[in-house]
């Protein structure tokens, strides 16, 4: 098993975190696991358990082994081996076999809701080292120390500041002003996010396994719908604790952005993030509720999901996809959406934030002792360097499976293809997507497991490398 030993680090650092979605908590997490002073603001008042289901499976339970919380999140999570699509009229069109996965790496794939997954992170964070109801309104670099103002008049300082404020980060559209004034922004950091689905998005109270008896099913059930005649798609996912997470996908004829997105029920910002706003999630509520579901009698529909799940709960977003240029200068960095933004259908948004966390909290376990601006600017360069090729793999993986959702002929060609890819191609498929497995060097090394060796993490290197030296 495991050690979840922390070891002492004496350098002089504080990193200041801006965001408490799954991709800061982490951080924080690992931070604490290495006693690096930190802290993280959040401009929600309150958490409140938004979001849908997620798939987790090789890429991150080896390091939820090295945390020892692993069996807490078996505990919340459900096994899940199959993805189903069928049509309005319940044809099925693809049934895709993810079961490969445990033979390539050792592990099974979990579902496990968001707002579940969410708690477990939180409880890793001591509660005086976490702020709600911060909203960033200024951020001061100079050259030795960032300092952050919120509204209420607050001020964070340290040595680092990590924006992991999701899509319509504070932090990098601060960041991204001052390097347009200094022409140093690309061209494509300046272009606005762009979405092509609009979504709505829930879970339902737990349910009586008796009345909606696809809940006694050994392993999550995952079924998506594609509409006949309209742009519609929606998906259900059954949980360990006797809920079912929904989503529902509206499919826009063109790429939008929020400047384009001609919707007058969703004419704010605040809006385009994980944020539920009554008025807009009841309009597409109401032109989905006849939405038949893949599983019970036949007569159940998306109302019934509605219905049976608690109105503030609900979200309706927009789908971003984009890789930005830029993720740091000075002594700010940004992580998670703040930086790359995918699409769900490939259910990799999450990982790749953790996978950043781990990254840059190898990185920082490793620095030189009292690290200069050069320092940390090497530092945020291999924190990029070791990460973007990575993200763009994984946000073009993501494409391909949001394709596979769309309503043109593209999109029936490529689930033409993938109903028909002979297993060894599926294979093949299913091992890219589980060969970045990284873990934290600064804790007790997993085992690896399967057939499929994990690819090199420079990172996790160099912070090993540091850890032995000190262990002497």
């Amino acid at each position: 098993m495991a050690s979840t030993t922390t070891t002492t680090t004496t350098e002089k650092l504080k990193v200041v975190i801006v965001g408490a979605g799954l991709g800061g908590l982490m951080l924080g997490t690992l931070l604490e696991r290495c006693n690096i002073p930190y802290v993280i603001v959040e401009k929600a008042t309150v958490v409140k358990p938004l979001g849908s289901a997620l798939a987790v499976g090789s890429t991150l339970i080896p390091l939820f082994e090295q945390l020892g919380v692993a069996e807490d999140l078996y505990r919340v999570g459900k096994p899940w081996t199959h993805y189903y699509t069928y049509s309005e009229s319940k044809e099925l069109i693809l049934a895709a076999d993810f079961s490969l996965a445990q033979g390539l790496t050792g592990y099974k794939q979990y579902a496990i809701g968001r707002p579940a997954l969410y708690d477990l992170l939180f409880n890793q964070i001591p509660s005086h080292k976490i702020h709600f109801g911060k909203r960033v309104t200024s951020i001061y670099d100079n050259g030795d120390g960032v300092e952050v103002k919120t509204t209420d008049g607050s001020n964070y300082e340290g040595n680092i500041l990590v924006g992991a404020d999701g899509a319509y980060s504070v932090v990098r559209q601060q960041l991204y002003e001052a390097l347009l004034k200094e022409g140093k922004l690309p061209a494509s950091d300046q272009e606005e996010l762009p979405f092509s689905c609009v979504c709505l998005v829930g879970q339902t109270r737990p349910l009586d396994p008796e009345e909606f008896p696809v809940l006694k099913e050994p392993v999550a059930q995952f079924k998506s719908t594609l509409g006949n005649d309209n742009a519609y798609s929606w998906t259900t996912f059954t949980t360990s604790y006797n809920s079912i997470c929904w989503m529902v996908m509206l499919h826009l004829e063109k790429v939008a952005n929020r400047s384009t997105y001609n919707d007058n029920r969703n004419r704010t910002s605040e809006n385009l993030e994980w944020e539920s706003h009554a008025t807009a999630a009841k309009a597409m509520c109401d032109e989905t509720r006849h939405f038949p579901l893949q599983f019970g009698d036949g007569t159940l529909t998306m109302g019934d999901m509605y219905d049976r799940t608690d109105q503030d709960l609900i979200s309706k977003v927009m789908l971003e996809e984009k890789v930005f240029e830029t993720w740091y200068s000075g002594r700010t960095v940004l992580l998670g959406d703040a930086c790359h933004k995918l699409h769900p259908s490939g259910g990799r948004g999450v990982v790749t934030s953790m996978h950043d966390a781990i990254a840059l909290a190898n990185l920082l376990y490793a620095h030189p002792p009292n690290p200069t601006s050069s320092d940390i600017h090497t530092l945020f360069s291999e924190y990029r360097s070791e990460r973007y090729s990575v993200v763009q793999a994984t946000f073009k993986n993501s494409q391909m499976m949001r394709k596979a959702t769309d309503k043109d002929l593209f999109a029936a060609c490529t689930r033409f293809l993938l109903k028909h890819m002979p297993t060894w191609l599926w294979s093949k498929f299913i091992e890219r997507t589980v060969v970045d497995r990284p873990q934290v060097g600064f804790l007790e090394q997993v085992p690896v497991k399967g057939t499929v060796v994990p690819s090199v993490s420079p990172s996790a290197q160099k912070a090993r490398a540091v850890y032995e030296q000190k262990e002497k």
